[in-house]
């Protein structure tokens, strides 16, 4: 691949950087306020093994490092978007690290815009308490005029034909033609097994929710930064929509996937689910509940399913 696309080290003129190493190394290679997006998902301290399980204290602080530089790298119209769960305590006690992410960041002067929610269906399968099906993504500013682009994020109206009845907008459409605000709680489904972007990494981001976030929070050329790389998920949502893109990941076989996925994003060959695709549709041979031909009403419908109760 030609060095002007993917560089080792940070060059302006790079489309992506693949830094193998600590992230505070890579961020210090950085200009100051050069980034207008910045969105990672950092180790939980959890044990996942491209990490070192750390006292909880000395978590933390690792955490404000990363940022208190990342703070230093966003542009002022800049966002930064922190992905976490839950780290699980010894004792077995989940720990939101939201909770600490969010302290962090307003003492370092940052803005929380939105407490998005990232549900999927799948995951870890739990005797002694619920299973945790979400995690939640974080996003600050640094000022008050920030970048939000709502445009190329809306989802489909649920009534899209629905006009209004009266008043002096009577027969016009009442909702957005270009669709409506997704809201604050995302149905993604995460990457396991069967996933068509499955590496091997075991905690991988799904290039669609980083895509609604480069598309929103970016603009063209734009850089985007992830301290935490891994596979290279950020660098291909912001390479699929014409942004930069610099990360970091001290383990060079998951830059060397990284590597192989860009080039695909380049050439326009990347395998990845496709940004609005509904979580199930169903195929047609498959057998879905009808109403019964006996409910001819839905007077009838009420009655006959008092008469079950």
């Amino acid at each position: 691949m030609e060095s002007r696309f993917v560089s080792e080290h940070f060059r302006p003129n790079a489309t992506v950087t693949l830094f193998l190493g600590d992230r505070l190394d890579l961020l210090r290679e950085i200009p100051n306020a050069a980034a207008s997006l910045i969105v990672t998902s950092p180790p939980y301290n959890i044990g996942k093994r491209y990490e070192k399980r750390l006292e909880f204290a000395h978590y933390l602080r690792q955490q404000r490092e990363t940022l208190r530089e990342c703070v230093q790298k966003l542009s002022p119209k800049g966002s930064l978007c922190w992905q976490v769960g839950n780290n699980l305590a010894k004792d077995g006690e989940i720990v939101p690290l939201d909770i600490y992410i969010y302290r962090m960041c307003k003492r370092l002067g940052l803005k929380l815009r939105n407490r998005i929610i990232w549900t999927f269906e799948h995951g870890l399968h739990c005797s002694k308490r619920l299973s945790g099906r979400y995690e939640t993504i974080l996003w600050f500013t640094k000022t008050d005029d920030y970048v939000f682009n709502l445009d190329p994020i809306r989802v489909p109206q649920k009534y899209p034909g629905k006009k209004y009845f009266k008043g002096s907008k009577i027969g016009q459409y009442s909702c957005n033609p270009l669709g409506k605000n997704p809201g604050d709680i995302w149905s993604i489904p995460n990457v396991k097994h069967n996933h068509i972007e499955k590496t091997i990494h075991p905690c991988q981001f799904p290039v669609e929710l980083i895509e609604r976030l480069v598309l929103a929070l970016t603009s063209p050329g734009d850089l985007v930064i992830d301290p935490y790389l891994g596979v290279g998920s950020t660098a291909c949502a912001a390479i699929l929509h014409n942004r930069r893109c610099a990360g970091a990941d001290t383990e060079r076989k998951y830059l060397d996937i990284a590597r192989t996925r860009i080039r695909a994003a380049l050439d326009g060959q990347l395998r990845k689910r496709p940004m609005g695709k509904p979580i199930y549709e169903p195929a047609s041979t498959d057998r879905i509940a009808q109403r019964p031909t006996s409910w001819t009403t839905e007077r009838d419908a009420q009655i006959v399913l008092s008469a079950g109760r």
